[in-house]
């Protein structure tokens, strides 16, 4: 009975509070995306893994383990949930680059990878500069930053997330490496 209150409910508890917590995250994400269908059925299940975890700390209130555990799995939920976040990528980003340099180079290899550009000469405080606008898929974000680095590495820029873009010019989504080879099969 000891080992199922000191080390199994406890490690329940911690194993819930990553789940809720991270799904929290992912859910959060998802409704600043305006997604109505997703963030709802997340949101369901998310407070539903929160009421099993709070109704065993309530009915274990004297074992401080479950405390700890339930502390721990916030915390672990939320580096959890910042990862997912990472990997699924959710999301549409505004690229802004500004350059003194000429962006001739930069601005080809990026049409060259199928990326709309928008360029406009400005004014900076000591001289003319370049802005470059890129409108893109969030999981195409390094790919990006690396052909700056190739072709303008001291350039300054900023990415901002958006709530929802249209009508732009995006990079054709290639087929994984898997469905490539499946539809070759299929030939």
């Amino acid at each position: 009975m000891e080992w199922y209150t000191y080390v199994i409910l406890p490690a329940l508890i911690f194993v819930a509070r990553i789940l809720d917590v991270s799904i929290g995250t992912i859910r959060i994400i998802i409704v600043s995306r305006g997604n109505r269908v997703l963030a709802p059925l997340l949101g369901f299940f998310e407070v539903l893994i929160w009421i099993l975890a709070m109704g065993e700390i309530l009915q274990n209130l004297d074992n401080w383990v479950c405390y700890i555990a339930y502390a721990g799995g916030f915390a672990a939920g939320n580096y959890i949930g910042m990862l997912l976040e990472e990997r699924l990528a959710i999301g549409t980003l505004v690229f802004r680059i500004i350059t003194q340099k000429d962006t001739t180079a930069l601005v080809s290899a990026l049409y060259k990878e199928g990326y709309g550009v928008t360029e406009i000469d400005a004014k900076g405080k000591f001289s003319k500069v370049n802005v470059i606008y890129i409108i893109l898929k969030r999981k195409k974000l390094q790919q990006v930053q690396s052909i700056i680095q190739q072709y303008n590495p001291s350039a300054f820029y900023t990415v901002e997330d958006i709530r929802n873009a249209q009508y732009g010019v995006f990079p054709v989504n290639r087929p994984s490496t898997f469905r490539r080879r499946i539809l070759k099969i299929k030939r």
